[in-house]
């Protein structure tokens, strides 16, 4: 299974990369404004210069259009994937959405589709060529349904059919989800910065670290 950092800023994409085990990274504007960024217009270099340190550090970087309609996105998704190869251009799941990835998949563009919280919506994504789509699991369970169940849904779908397109498991948690994600097959996990942070550590690994090192600190001495 792919790891994805989902941030936009540059230090936490270099540090996490610099473990050996980073595939890829997923940006939305929300965690733009965040990082006290800006991905309109009049900010677009800003932009485009933080989505180039990332490609330099990991082979794939979801940019996601802020445009809705049809026209917009595309224009957007043509300018995004000429800055790098590395970059994936993310599109929300709307029916315009489906029409930009219909368009970029004839372009050879990459898509990422976004916001996605049905196995219908999978299903069409899909159907348009989408290289990735993106189930919001968090989301769902915050909505009292139930997130991983819909991976497991989507899985069984995928099992069926000759598709392309790999299922990326988005707004993810806690440490769980992760597993779960790994035990259903799910392709991709894109995991926030405080949550990736935890997955190395262990209580039971610290205790038997520091046991090593005091048996080892007695036979120095």
């Amino acid at each position: 299974m792919k790891l994805f950092l989902d941030t936009a800023n540059v230090d936490q994409v270099a540090e996490i990369a610099s473990w050996g085990i980073l595939d890829g990274v997923t940006t939305n504007p929300s965690l733009v404004a965040k990082e006290g960024k800006d991905s309109s217009s009049n900010s677009l270099q800003a932009f485009k210069e933080t989505v180039l340190k990332m490609c330099e550090l990991v082979p794939c970087v979801s940019a996601q259009v802020t445009e809705t309609e049809f026209e917009g996105m595309k224009k957007q998704a043509d300018e995004y994937s000429s800055w790098h190869k590395h970059v994936v251009v993310k599109v929300p799941m709307t029916v315009e959405g489906l029409k930009t990835i219909s368009y970029c998949k004839g372009k050879g563009i990459k898509t990422n589709c976004t916001l996605v919280f049905s196995a219908n919506q999978a299903l069409l994504a899909a159907k348009a060529g989408a290289t990735i789509i993106s189930p919001f699991i968090g989301r769902l369970d915050d909505a009292g349904q139930d997130g991983m169940g819909l991976i497991a849904e989507i899985m069984t779908i995928w099992d069926n059919y000759d598709f392309d397109t790999e299922v990326l498991v988005a707004s993810t948690r806690n440490p769980r989800h992760i597993v779960e994600a790994g035990e259903v097959g799910a392709h991709i996990c894109t995991i926030p910065y405080g949550l990736f942070i935890k997955l190395p550590k262990h209580q039971l690994t610290d205790i038997g670290l520091k046991k090593f090192q005091d048996d080892w600190n007695k036979v120095k001495s």
